[in-house]
């Protein structure tokens, strides 16, 4: 498992769904990396003919059409079991590569044993926001708590190990879910330092669908991962949340609805807690309130809990 940067290969993962116009420029910035990384498109059941879209302007790009919508959380663990790369990249449908040496640049970060995947900055172009998921200046390697489902790379082999996304999370902090286990296996998320990605953030993404599933997530996300002596401060930072957000976005519908979805589904999921260890959990917290820190801080914490089983 301890591989290094020289030698490994890539895939380029993009699950879509009836929006073949974005995922034109995301698989042709794609085809354009100097790393001639494999490309997979995973389509969730268009009816707009994005396979035959792909098929017939892009012939070197593997496609495979689901008949049903599944979802684009089983589907990108669809893409990574097909995946030839040892390691594998993810991009949205609308989004792309601003250069064409930013697989390149990523594959050189995964330089270390410990690093499970590496966070790639980022630019919600949109939204006109500041760079997200860059490493601070300077040298080092930098860890962070997680990555963003639009602009990331991880090791195949592990992800697959860990079980890949949990399914029936269907939409939403798959990746928090997913961070906090590879952590429990002693593996980090690096902050990447190389060119963006930019993110064409949809506007037919559905808010009440985000409401929802936002919160019934994070509780689930408590009770699958979170010890339990901390588990009730967990539940409880997640209603202050809740209100919160109530607060601010005055949306309480499908947020209200969310919060008792999950809680009801952790009487559902009752059987599948399976929480990670303490030392595990402190090192996230810690992480997730105190921002990026170097590997080499936190490298002999991640060589305990990979080899004392907590």
């Amino acid at each position: 498992m301890c591989e290094t940067a020289d030698g490994i290969d890539a895939t380029v993962v993009i699950t879509t769904k009836d929006r073949k116009d974005d995922l034109r420029r995301a698989v042709q910035s794609a085809v354009e990396q100097t790393a001639g990384p494999e490309i997979l498109v995973v389509d969730d059941g268009s009816e707009d003919g994005t396979s035959e879209m792909i098929r017939e302007e892009f012939p070197d790009v593997r496609v495979h059409r689901a008949e049903e919508s599944a979802g684009y959380i089983i589907r990108r663990n669809q893409g990574a079991e097909m995946a030839k790369g040892s390691i594998v990249f993810s991009i949205d449908d609308d989004a792309e590569f601003s250069s064409p040496r930013i697989v390149e640049q990523v594959l050189a970060e995964f330089d270390h044993p410990r690093i499970g995947a590496v966070a790639i900055p980022y630019v919600d172009v949109k939204r006109e926001s500041g760079v997200q998921q860059k490493a601070p200046e300077g040298e080092g390697r930098y860890c962070t708590s997680t990555f963003r489902g639009t602009a990331y790379a991880l090791r195949r082999d592990l992800f697959l190990r860990q079980g890949g996304y949990r399914e029936h999370l269907v939409h939403q902090g798959e990746e928090m879910d997913y961070c906090i286990r590879m952590l429990d296996s002693g593996y980090a998320v690096r902050l990447g330092c190389s060119d963006i990605i930019k993110h064409y953030e949809s506007p037919r993404r559905s808010l009440d669908r985000m409401d929802f599933y936002g919160r019934r997530n994070d509780v689930l996300f408590g009770w699958h991962n979170v010890p339990a002596q901390f588990l009730g401060l967990h539940l409880f930072i997640a209603f202050v949340n809740l209100f919160r957000t109530v607060a601010r976005e005055g949306r309480i519908t499908k947020l209200l609805a969310g919060t008792m979805a999950g809680l009801r589904d952790c009487v559902k999921y009752f059987y599948s807690r399976d929480p990670v260890g303490k030392k595990s959990y402190r090192l996230y917290r810690e992480l997730r309130r105190s921002g990026p820190c170097k590997l080499k801080a936190v490298r002999n914490r991640l060589e305990k809990i990979c080899h004392s089983g907590q």
